[in-house]
């Protein structure tokens, strides 16, 4: 769950406990029995036993690079939004309306006869802004005129809460300007590492060729790019260091800013973007503002030129003609990723209107696929959890007192967001016509960046959301301090309004817990209730939550994938895996809470301990194909979901549910077993 940013009052923890109550009708198991491997036993491996069969009989669709039960439910959610697209579209809807500006940017993104006519002569003026270039001062200037225009970024920057001082909503600042996944990319030299800079190379080259140079200049300014790119990677942080918040924090006024990149005009670049001169700024890689300086001060005009036609290109080829489309396909989605054959246009389409247009498409879709019922007992689950962890802090005996004080303060001031915010947001000032895909998406990118820059000098609103209404996910934002589960995955398998409260709890609640685990892992627990960046541990007891995070740090290094791919970056994981194990051990307590003392029904031959593990297995069902896989393992704080279900090897009850005994596979002895609470 991430993290790739409803109500106006916080939730009380005060009062009576509450519980889920199950509907009066006959309950389904909301297992899936026939996915069950029963050759393969559970204390061998749990991950196969839940999911063997499913996967044995489920390929990876040849348009994707991974397949599970969130492609499954994010296909099914595409399907929804098609339905809903398609009918905007006929609808004639008056102007101006949701209906009719969702129901055009889908047309026009359906239009490919209209796009490819095109060509690239929707970024021609840029193209020729960038040949014009023949002074720094004027380089300078331009890209500050191609940010503006999200034509050509080299910084990446948003709107949140200064994490010294949450009141205020600053600027934040984040180094940009890399094409490959990760600095290591262009260091490391591996076989797999030095095919894909090969292979970059290649596609650079193509896409100057869609351009017009010829092949020798195209291979030229592709040589000359990576090299660029490679002196901006050796400044960066690395994946584990970018996730330790005191590293990125590095607050800086306007003037510091300057100083610290004197060449580039940067009260410019704050205007460009309607930001206040007098805003703070968080720098999350000043070594990264040096290295773009000093390239900004010596590097070639012409290198300069090459990188920033590249990002033109680049960043508008999917919306541009078929060839630079299929070209961009090639790279990004077959050689990093293993993805044999594009996607059909709708779905395509359709994830753009939502990734563009959220609010509107997602304000039709919580109508139609998230009834009030839902959110509802979504809210109970929360707040069951809630008050489990809550219980299990209270009692954690490795804790002093005062650090269990501030956790159950952090933890009572947790900020659910359930389905959907309480306000749409109106894209009025969004033109959007029915045959002008690239200028659609073009207007609503600079709108979107607008709107979340236009925060900065106002109170936080806690109506904003991170993820679509429509997202098959869920995210902690440690700033705010809030926990967010869109209606995309408040959807069977993960939650069934008609299922047993096993599988319920099972999924979405191993699900909440994970997100409630998030603020109090190894980088979470770094915040206060407030969201504040502050030390609120006492030395010994961050030593001792420390060796308890470092025995998964140990686990995970040690995990062999297979295939001839790399371990595991144990530190790289240490959050993730941590919310897996405190997110099913709580909602496993909370499940038995919430049965108030009766027994679990046995449903198709299983008891209601051995359903909710089946259910949290099966919600990480999931296989991959190389490539991705081994881009994850290098870049992706999250495990590959195969391997996330067997942490159940940690938890006590599943020993009982199962009769795992000593000589299994998977069987750890007691006090090998890691214990968050």
């Amino acid at each position: 769950m991430n993290v790739k940013p409803s109500q106006l009052l916080l939730l009380s923890l005060a009062g009576s406990l509450l519980f889920a109550q199950p509907p009066a009708s006959p309950l389904k198991s909301g297992v899936d029995v026939d996915g069950i491997d029963k050759s393969c036993k559970p204390c061998e491996d749990f991950y196969r036993y839940a999911n063997g069969v499913f996967l044995d009989k489920n390929p990876i669709p040849a348009r994707y690079s991974n397949w599970g039960s969130f492609g499954l439910l994010a296909e099914a959610n595409r399907e929804r939004l098609r339905t809903i697209l398609d009918a905007a579209v006929l609808s004639k809807a008056p102007a101006g309306s949701s209906e009719r500006r969702i129901g055009d940017f889908y047309a026009s993104c359906m239009n490919t006869a209209a796009i490819d006519a095109a060509g690239a002569r929707p970024i021609e003026a840029e193209l020729k802004r960038v040949a014009s270039i023949s002074s720094r001062a004027q380089l300078a200037q331009v890209l500050n005129d191609l940010q503006k225009a999200q034509a050509a970024a080299i910084y990446g920057i948003r709107s949140a809460p200064d994490a010294k001082k949450t009141s205020d909503i600053v600027l934040y600042l984040y180094a940009g300007g890399l094409s490959l996944p990760d600095r290591d990319y262009y260091s490391n030299n591996d076989d797999k590492t030095k095919e894909i800079r090969n292979q970059f190379l290649l596609h650079v080259s193509r896409m100057f060729q869609l351009l017009g140079d010829d092949p020798a200049s195209a291979e030229s300014a592709a040589k000359s790019i990576l090299a660029f790119e490679t002196e901006r990677a050796a400044t960066r942080l690395t994946r584990v260091e970018r996730r330790d918040p005191s590293k990125t924090y590095n607050k800086m006024d306007l003037a510091s800013l300057q100083k610290l990149s004197p060449t580039f005009d940067w009260k410019t670049f704050l205007a460009n973007h309607r930001v206040p001169a007098a805003t703070t700024i968080i720098v999350s890689e000043p070594k990264a503002i040096e290295q773009f300086e000093q390239q900004l001060a010596t590097a070639d005009l012409a290198q300069w030129k090459a990188w920033l036609r590249w990002n033109i290109v680049k960043n508008a080829a999917t919306e541009l003609a078929k060839p630079f489309f299929d070209e961009d396909f090639t790279f990004q989605q077959t050689v990093l990723s293993g993805v044999k054959e594009q996607r059909p246009r709708w779905q395509t389409c359709a994830t753009a209107t939502d990734n563009l247009l959220g609010d509107a498409l997602g304000e039709v879709f919580v109508k139609k696929h998230f009834p009030p019922e839902a959110k509802r007992r979504m809210n109970e689950l929360v707040e069951n959890l809630r008050i489990t962890l809550r219980e299990e802090l209270a009692k954690a005996d490795w804790l002093e007192d005062s650090t269990k004080q501030n956790a159950l303060k952090k933890l009572n001031a947790f900020y659910p967001k359930i389905g959907y915010p309480e306000r749409f947001r109106d894209y009025a000032e969004v033109a959007i016509s029915s045959n002008t895909y690239f200028q659609n998406v073009r207007a609503a990118s600079i709108s979107e960046r607008q709107y979340e820059l236009a925060k900065i000098g106002k109170p936080l609103d806690r109506n904003d959301w991170g993820m679509t209404p429509p997202t098959v996910n869920a995210y902690y934002n440690p700033l705010q301090n809030e926990i967010a589960f869109p209606a995309g995955i408040l959807q069977p398998p993960f939650f069934d309004l008609n299922a047993d409260d096993a599988a319920n709890y099972g999924a979405i609640g191993a699900v909440i817990g994970h997100e409630m685990g998030h603020g109090f892992d190894d980088q979470g627990s770094k915040f206060a209730a407030d969201g504040s960046l502050t030390n609120w541990w006492t030395d010994a007891d961050r030593k001792r939550f420390d060796a308890r995070a470092q025995c998964i740090i140990d686990e995970f290094n040690t995990l062999e994938v297979g295939g001839g791919l790399p371990n595991h970056n144990g530190k790289l994981v240490t959050g993730e895996a941590l919310g897996d194990l405190g997110g099913v051990t709580l909602a496993f307590k909370a499940y038995q809470r919430s049965l108030n003392g009766k027994p679990a029904p046995v449903i198709d031959g299983f008891t209601g301990e051995q359903r909710f593990f089946l259910a949290f297995g099966q919600a990480w069902r999931w296989k991959g194909r190389d490539a991705a896989v081994d881009q994850q393992l290098k870049t992706d704080a999250h495990p590959p979901s195969a391997i996330r279900p067997n942490t159940v090897r940690n938890v006590d009850a599943w020993y009982a549910a199962f009769n795992v005994q000593p000589g299994d596979k998977l069987y750890l002895p007691p006090d090998q077993r890691v214990k968050l609470y």
